[in-house]
C-alpha cells in the first residue's frame, strides 16, 4: 500500500515533545552517526527548525532548508533566542538540493515532507552530496495504520479545507500519492540498509498550541493562507471548542524514525532507483 500524510495531523516538522521520546530520538541518531561535533547535516524542508535546533548541538554546522520564508525567520528567531550559531538557513527545497552549493554532508534529515517530494529523485540526489559513511534519516509522525485518528482531527481538516481545498498543498505544489511505500522505495535506493525505530508519545495540547501546530505544517502555512490567515485560526479555534470546550486536546503519537545507510556492498549489488524529471 502507497504511503503519505493521510491523517491530515502532522507533517513537517514533526513534534518530539515528550523530554524521553526527544532524548531517545537524538540519542539513536549520536549513537548510529558517532555524532561529536565535527559533522555537518541537512534538514530538508526544515520548517521552523524543530529538528535543526536540536541537531545543533550535536554536530558541527546544520544546513536548514525550506521554500517558505516564514519558516526560515521563525528559525532564525528562535535560534537567535536560544543562542544558536551554527545553524545556516537556506531558501530551496528537494528540487534544488544539487544547487545549494553544499559541502559533502554527514547525515541528512527529513520529516514527512520526504512523503511528497519525487523520492527517487530526493534520494538520487542525496547520494551525490553525502559522504561514503553518510545516512538519511526521515521522521514520521503517525505513519498510515499506527494510530487512530484523534477525535478533534476531522474538525481541522474541515476548516482547513473550507479555506485550502481539499488537495492537500505540499509546500509549493500539491501532495502528488506514491505508489509505493516510502520505505519500499528507500530500499531500493543507494541507502538501502534500512532499520526503523518506533516511538510512541502522549500529547496535550491547548487551543492555542494546537492551531499553531496546523500553522506549521507544509499544507497550511501562513503564506499560503495569506489574508485569510487570521479568519482561518479564528474559525479554528471556534471549531474546536465547539467539539471539545474543555481546550486541552488529546492524542498518542507513533513517530517513527527510519535510518537508511549505504549497505557494505560490492558494486552492483543493490538495484538503484531510476531518477525522474
Amino acid at each position: 500500500m502507497a504511503d503519505g500524510p493521510a491523517r491530515g495531523v502532522h507533517d513537517c516538522p514533526v513534534e518530539l515533545t515528550g523530554s524521553e521520546v526527544k532524548e531517545q530520538a537524538y540519542r539513536l541518531l549520536t549513537n548510529r552517526f558517532g555524532l561529536d561535533g565535527t559533522q555537518r547535516a541537512l534538514d530538508l524542508e526544515c520548517g521552523p527548525g524543530t529538528v535543526a535546533l536540536h541537531l545543533a548541538d550535536l554536530v558541527d554546522t546544520v544546513f536548514a532548508v525550506d521554500p517558505a520564508a516564514g519558516m526560515l525567520e521563525q528559525g532564525r528567531v528562535l535560534a537567535d533566542e536560544r543562542g544558536i550559531g551554527n545553524v545556516r538557513w537556506l531558501d530551496g527545497d528537494s528540487r534544488v538540493l544539487r544547487d545549494l552549493g553544499l559541502p559533502s554532508l554527514d547525515l541528512a534529515v527529513m520529516a514527512k515532507s520526504f512523503h511528497w517530494t519525487d523520492r527517487a529523485r530526493v534520494l538520487h540526489d542525496l547520494d551525490s552530496i553525502t559522504n561514503e559513511q553518510a545516512g538519511i534519516v526521515i521522521v514520521s509522525a503517525d505513519p498510515p495504520g499506527t494510530a487512530p485518528l484523534p477525535a478533534w482531527a476531522p474538525v481541522v481538516a474541515d476548516v482547513r479545507a473550507a479555506y485550502l481545498g481539499p488537495v492537500r498543498r505540499a509546500g509549493r505544489g500539491t501532495y502528488p500519492e506514491p505508489a509505493e511505500t516510502y520505505e519500499a522505495t528507500v530500499r531500493r535506493s543507494p541507502f538501502a540498509a534500512v532499520d526503523i525505530t518506533p516511538l510512541d508519545q502522549h500529547v496535550v495540547r491547548s487551543t492555542e498550541e494546537l492551531i499553531g501546530l496546523q500553522l506549521s505544517n507544509s499544507y497550511s502555512t501562513p503564506s499560503q493562507l495569506g489574508p485569510r490567515r487570521l479568519a482561518f485560526e479564528e474559525d479554528l479555534r471556534r471549531a474546536l471548542l465547539a467539539h471539545d470546550p474543555s481546550g486541552q486536546y488529546e492524542e498518542t503519537i507513533r513517530i517513527e524514525v527510519l535510518i537508511a545507510t549505504r549497505p557494505a556492498r560490492l558494486d552492483g549489488l543493490t538495484e538503484p532507483v531510476p531518477a525522474t524529471g
